[in-house]
């Protein structure tokens, strides 16, 4: 399952944003530093329109969406590399996870403290990123001596020694992981360390429910600090957040369109997330159920059919393939076979997005 990690400064939001995300979760969200004390978890479905016109479809009794896991972790502060505030035990939490969203303060509240004593975003970012260089300069320092010892007698250890010496001068010239232009074979090689300034982040930048269309100076603020690392931002309310839990479903789409939106949080985050990973969605339905997978970009059939089971890659024989637009346009199944539009795909056929797939494999 796809997890990511909700990070940033004490009250910036992220507690109160993790609750509207989750919304039977039970973090605690107090207008005081720590106030989570251990990582939240909260897992969601990803919404996702298109389960239900496969489901009318097909006629499916039941329809099952793919999820994501968000972590929310306690508030870092500076020297959480040194062990400041809740320090290290919070960084680790962080290995964990696929992707990092940083939650930033951009709303102006003098009832809410900024535990910096005003709202600066790109002061906030530095300070998070930092703590996440320091972490990994420590770690990659202490492998560094283990592995100088190991090539010794191992030359298998070469290309990690290179890799953690390169990494090693850029971490100490305040150069996070993910800034760095790693070979697959290089990334490779470190991958078991989980090195926190590597991972994926997405900014997200806390609006009030006034700004949430427009953005404000604070939101162009992290737009430049977010193109320059060629991270992910996304606008978010968690004050907007939090009033759509209280609504019903059917109300919640003209209360975004009110305050000139199309989407809530949720589906932008996801949306985001699965664009930096470079996620992909294909779905099986049938009269049982319509259900939506998750894939790399660039898996072929055999390895999506893996998703489901591993029995469908090693016995794969072909994937009876359609649309889901060709699908949907052609209100049936049989219509569509009928048009030509359901293709046999082989084991070298790339899976795309919103493919509707049948998988033959031999037990």
């Amino acid at each position: 399952m796809l997890k990511a990690g909700i990070v940033g400064l004490p009250n910036v939001g992220k507690s109160t944003l993790f609750n509207a995300l989750v919304a039977n979760a039970k973090a605690e969200a107090a207008n005081f530093p720590f106030c989570t004390i251990e990582p939240n978890v909260g897992v969601v479905s990803v919404p996702d329109e298109r389960l239900a016109a496969l489901a009318e479809i097909s006629k499916s009794q039941k329809i099952v969406p793919t999820q994501i896991e968000f972590v929310d972790i306690a508030g870092l502060v500076k020297g959480a590399s040194k062990g400041e505030g809740l320090g290290n035990k919070f960084l680790a939490n962080i290995r964990e996870v696929d992707a990092i969203v940083h939650v930033i303060r951009c709303f102006d509240d003098d009832d809410i403290i900024h535990v910096s004593g005003s709202v600066d975003p790109v002061r906030d970012i530095e300070v998070i990123n930092l703590e996440l260089i320091l972490s990994d300069l420590a770690q990659i320092e202490k492998r560094l001596e283990r592995v100088r010892k190991e090539v010794k007698k191992n030359k298998e250890y070469e290309q990690e020694l290179k890799v953690l010496e390169k990494l090693s001068k850029n971490l100490d010239a305040g150069k996070s992981v993910r800034a760095l232009d790693l070979t697959e074979e290089e990334a490779e090689s470190v991958k078991h360390l989980g090195l926190l300034s590597g991972k994926l982040m997405i900014y997200a930048a806390n609006v009030s429910e006034d700004d949430l269309a427009s953005g404000n100076d604070w939101v162009k603020q992290v737009k430049q600090v977010a193109s320059a690392e060629k991270a992910k931002l996304v606008k978010v309310s968690a004050q907007v957040e939090s009033e759509l839990i209280e609504l019903p479903e059917e109300e919640r789409g003209d209360f975004l369109e009110s305050l000139g939106v199309s989407e809530g949080g949720l589906k932008s985050l996801i949306k985001a997330t699965y664009e930096l990973l470079g996620l992909r969605t294909y779905f099986t339905t049938g009269e049982t159920e319509t259900k939506a997978w998750t894939i790399t970009a660039g898996m072929k059939a055999p390895q999506a059919a893996g998703v489901i089971h591993t029995d469908f890659e090693r016995g794969f024989i072909r994937a009876e393939t359609i649309a889901y637009h060709d699908l949907v346009t052609s209100g049936s199944m049989n219509v569509a076979k009928e048009k030509g539009l359901m293709r046999s795909e082989g084991k070298e056929y790339v899976v795309q997005e919103g493919d509707v797939m049948l998988f033959r494999f031999n037990v």
